[in-house]
């Protein structure tokens, strides 16, 4: 169980009842208060209907990142091959046999077939994946190792996120230079443009647009079958490709050469990953379904196409998914597969924002201010910081790179990365939750992980041309979650140090005469056994304790959501004295007022309107002894500097807070 963003921090679940009095006190023991549980805002994952509407969906948002892969992963690995000497038909046979047998065997059978059994509460993702590894783990540096895989994992998602928009926008809008030779110069600023339009209206939300998303998609994939038919009509050989034979030739003949054009055959799986992330969303049988009966012929169709296209007429390798149709359908797809990278950047920059909201709540980010764009879908969800940080950083790689084919460069190596990290949580969680005997799981995702390491050093061959950039975010993510998740364990850790036990503080209350003024507080603790540093503060200060009063700790769980029934633990301590433990999953959003509404419930007359809301703003200081080297305490400093507020966070008026500041050296 971990800290919702680092505070407030966890605490038992249930909360501990409280014990007697201190010794010394004179008053008789109360005996052991006892620890009320409930919950109404629960959410029931029911098994989701597969009809044409859900289909529909499912292709608008999980599929968008592959479904445009054509674009460029076939080009890029002939031309591989092309740089070196003319590109003969068998070899083109055998790198459609790669990209083929790589759709069937990297997601058709690891992911859609294998990885998506393993759901967390019917939650996907490769954060997901790792609470449920960790949590079926009973070693404590197995369950440490395993976050630190799943946090690499997250971390190359987001490096993948980052790029997706860029290479997928920047491979639609080449498909100018096609038709219009002189609109080269033209293919920059328009990409430009489109990207800032792209996360302009992320504010919006897709709830307001997704009803167009699945119709375009629809078309967009019945378009790459239809080419992709015509063309294996005119050339049937290419079905040769199919077998797996070709693949084998084309590696045992080429050696060295096969194993650099690795590095691009990964563009054809690109987007895997999402159809494991947002399971959540949608439910395993829409996913497989669409993807077996739709996505997968559409994508293989095209591919045969553009390769039978080459086969036939080899000056058709400069762009061959454009020049797959006929001339005056040129403009159309242009616009079309504009469109589609658009719906597939979408998708990439909406899973960026779940896996963001993940982090926080699991306490290796600093809070960031996030808004529901929709009322209904608690899954939908905009994060200002975060979508300026993406698209900061795909502007740059677009001016950087000037081109689709030098960012394939920087792609593919995020993309394996995420693979062989699923691969190895994967193999934990089958391993103890399925009851898969050791030799099955080791051969399974052990083989899905030696595959996956080979494309991994192939696009590790690219590091210098642009592999170093998912590296690079990947690494600087990395310190920046552990130093996060260091520093406020250090802070944990001092202000157990510096507080008073509940338990003493409610013996001594009775002879301190402190004043009880009316009114209801709420004062927010990580500690739930320690009485909040701001209460103490408050005291020091105004010397007048409120007469009702609310210790609230919020708890962020190892599970995507809580469960119904537990979201509130409340105990009093004394009268009008009570403990208030709200839980909350990694994949919710905590609402601290309405939560705290709720308590009418259970008898407890609490006015959202009129309670006032005690915080603790800590002054951070560098101890004597320090226990964080000089460089992550200025890193730790400037993430804190820049924190939302928990006020903001916890969504608490803002006019009814009192922060009080306290000094921690750490």
């Amino acid at each position: 169980m971990t800290p919702a963003s680092g505070d407030p921090a966890p605490g038992p679940t249930p909360a501990a009842p409280a014990g007697p009095h201190a010794p010394g006190d004179s008053s008789p023991a109360r005996k052991a208060p006892q620890v009320t549980e409930f919950g109404a805002d629960q959410h029931e994952h029911a098994a989701n209907p597969v009809g044409f509407a859900a289909l529909m969906v499912v292709l608008g948002v999980v599929f968008g990142d592959i479904g445009t892969s054509p674009l460029y992963a076939l080009r890029s690995t002939v031309m591989i091959v092309s740089q070196h000497h003319q590109i003969e038909p068998w070899e083109v046979l055998g790198v459609e046999s790669l990209i083929i047998w790589s759709l069937i065997l990297i997601v058709t059978v690891k992911y859609v077939l294998l990885v998506m059994r393993a759901d967390h509460n019917g939650e996907g993702g490769i954060i997901s994946l790792m609470s449920l590894a960790q949590r079926v783990s009973e070693n404590n540096r197995l369950k440490l190792l395993l976050g630190m895989v799943g946090i690499a994992g997250a971390c190359l998602f987001f490096g993948d996120g980052l790029i997706t928009p860029a290479i997928s926008v920047l491979s639609a809008i080449e498909g100018l230079e096609v038709s219009f030779p002189a609109a080269h110069g033209l293919v920059i600023p328009l990409a430009i443009l489109v990207l800032i339009g792209l996360f302009s209206v992320q504010s919006y939300g897709t709830g307001k647009v997704g009803t167009v998303f699945g119709p375009v998609m629809l078309v967009w994939f019945s378009m790459l079958g239809i080419l992709g038919a015509l063309e294996i009509l005119r050339h049937p050989g290419i079905l040769m490709a199919i077998s797996p034979v070709y693949a084998i030739r084309f590696i045992a003949f080429h050696g060295w050469l096969s194993f650099i054009a690795l590095g691009s055959v990964v563009l054809s799986v690109t987007g895997a990953e999402a159809l494991y992330a947002d399971m959540g969303h949608f439910g395993r049988q829409p996913i497989r379904y669409a993807w077996l009966f739709c996505v997968l012929p559409c994508l293989a169709l095209n591919y045969l196409g553009q390769g039978a296209l080459i086969i036939a007429t080899p000056s058709a390798l400069n762009n061959p998914f454009f020049l797959l149709g006929p001339h005056w359908m040129q403009i159309p797809m242009i616009v079309l597969s504009t469109m589609a990278t658009v719906i597939a950047s979408q998708a990439g920059i909406s899973g960026g924002f779940s896996l963001c909201r993940q982090l926080i709540q699991l306490g290796y980010l600093p809070r960031m201010r996030i808004t529901h764009t929709n009322k209904n879908e608690e899954g939908q969800i905009y994060l200002p910081e975060f979508n300026r940080f993406l698209m900061v950083g795909a502007l740059l790689l677009v001016v950087s790179f000037r081109s689709s084919d030098a960012l394939a460069s920087a792609y593919g190596i995020a993309v394996t990365g995420t693979f062989m990290c699923t691969c190895v949580l994967a193999m934990v969680a089958f391993r103890r939750l399925y009851h898969w005997s050791r030799p099955a799981a080791v051969a399974t995702f052990g083989g899905f992980f030696i595959m996956d390491s080979v494309f991994f050093a192939s696009n590790a061959l690219k590091i210098p041309q642009g592999g170093w950039v998912p590296v690079l975010l990947g690494i600087t993510l990395t310190l920046m979650m552990t130093t996060w998740k260091r520093g406020r364990g250090l802070i944990m850790s001092r202000q157990k140090l510096d507080s008073l036990p509940v338990n003493s503080f409610l013996a001594r209350l009775p002879q301190s005469r402190t004043i009880r003024v009316p009114g209801t507080a709420v004062f927010m603790t990580a500690t739930p056994e320690f009485v909040p540093t701001c209460l103490l503060h408050n005291l020091k200060h105004n010397k007048v304790l409120h007469e009702h009063v609310l210790f609230v700790t919020v708890q962020t769980l190892d599970q995507p959501e809580a469960a119904r029934g537990h979201r509130v633990a409340l105990q009093e301590l004394a009268p009008n004295i009570y403990r208030v433990i709200l839980r909350y999953g990694f994949m919710e959003t905590p609402n601290l007022p309405r939560a705290l509404e709720d308590l009418k419930a259970n008898g407890i007359d609490f006015d959202v309107l009129q309670a006032s809301y005690f915080t603790s703003r800590e002054l951070l200081v560098r101890s004597s002894v320090p226990k964080m080297s000089r460089w992550r305490m200025s890193l730790f400093l400037l993430m804190a500097r820049n924190a939302t507020p928990a006020t903001e966070f916890f969504r608490i008026p803002p006019d009814r807070v009192v922060e009080l500041g306290v000094r921690l050296a750490i």
